[in-house]
């Protein structure tokens, strides 16, 4: 077993607070290769997909990692920009401004990185990068609000292999979900408002949430509650009624019952019922991506548009907005309460 150590030399950096936000990651080029590569560790991790091993490998190395990144590439082609990923520019957007936030209030004592959790930055690189620059405290924040085994528990799984590997260790704390933060709750809502003053209103907002199994909710997981509950407290504070808004899921993937409604399904249903006109928010995804600019953004707008609708919109996710920034700044300190006194 190899160890790895705090840093290369014998000079020792001044101690410091670290902020390491994560996010789920992304194909280093909208090609291929790069999309088998990506779709291989994210979709090799136990974590995402439950069935058992040996079967999963089979299907994933004969059939999956054969079919679908050419597809995949395709998509992801439709949302790259001049700046690469959406999700990594937006995450590395947001630590930059998380980290100006923070400065102000506790100087050079607080370090703010990011990492992804599959791909590149990858969380033992940025990990150790943190330690190099004094990190002895460290506070993890996985950007998804709703806790899920499959994303926030994952997160710490790679954490914990991370730190496996190292003689010495740092103090951590890791926020595991923040769902119903009245900072994050007051974002969204005002990302509602602001998107309507502009653009005017519409028969139903709907909350789009990325689905996960069924089978994960009956054995305990958290997920499904707590989506539900951010868009009650957002509905609440918007001031909606019932018949106002509706919470569904996007983004199944085999053939396994996934929870419902469905996204795509209930946008397809929505004209029949005489609702002509949508606007969708995504509340578990802290940055634009391709489940949203793409999935959200073009091919359900098309479902809706085919069935009859005559206006959708999309709201954007948070991304660096400073309503959003200064959510997670709130987040953050409320969770290094002890640890820069003095």
């Amino acid at each position: 077993m190899k160890y790895i150590g705090t840093n290369t030399g014998n000079h020792q950096p001044q101690p410091r607070v670290g902020i390491l936000l994560t996010n789920l990651g992304t194909p280093q080029a909208p090609q291929k290769k790069q999309l088998r590569a990506y779709l291989k560790e994210f979709l090799s991790d136990p974590r995402v997909v439950e069935i058992p091993r040996l079967l999963w490998w089979f299907m994933l190395h004969g059939v999956i990692l054969n079919i679908r990144p050419a597809r995949s590439a395709a998509s992801y082609r439709t949302v790259w920009t001049d700046r690469g990923s959406p999700l990594l520019f937006h995450t590395q957007d947001q630590a930059e401004a998380l980290q100006t936030t923070l400065s102000r209030q506790f100087g050079d004592k607080v370090i703010v990185d990011f990492a992804m959790r599959y791909g590149q930055p990858a969380i033992s690189d940025v990990v150790q990068g943190m330690l190099a620059r004094g990190v002895r405290k460290l506070l993890v924040l996985p950007l998804y609000p709703q806790y899920c085994g499959a994303t926030t528990g994952s997160t710490f799984d790679a954490l914990a292999a991370d730190f496996s590997r190292r003689r010495w260790l740092p103090q951590l704390r890791f926020i595991n979900h923040y769902h119903d933060h009245k900072a994050y709750i007051n974002a969204l809502a005002d990302s509602v408002r602001a998107y309507r003053a502009e653009h005017g209103s519409a028969d139903k907002l709907l909350f789009s949430y990325h689905g996960v199994p069924q089978r994960y909710m009956d054995e305990g997981d958290p997920y499904h509650h707590e989506c539900l509950a951010t868009t009650r407290l957002v509905a609440e504070t918007l001031g909606l009624d019932e018949t106002d808004y509706l919470s569904t899921f996007q983004s199944r993937f085999g053939r396994e019952a996934w929870l419902k409604p469905a996204t795509d399904e209930t946008l397809k249903g929505l004209p029949d019922q005489g609702v002509t006109s949508v606007q969708v928010i995504c509340p578990g995804f802290a940055a634009d991506c391709l489940e949203t600019l793409e999935e959200i953004g073009v091919e359900n707008r098309d479902y809706f548009l085919a069935a009859g609708g005559k206006h959708y919109d999309y709201i954007p996710c948070l991304n660096s907005l400073p309503a959003h920034v200064e959510a997670l700044a709130a987040l953050s300190t409320e969770h290094l309460a002890g640890w820069l006194d003095g």
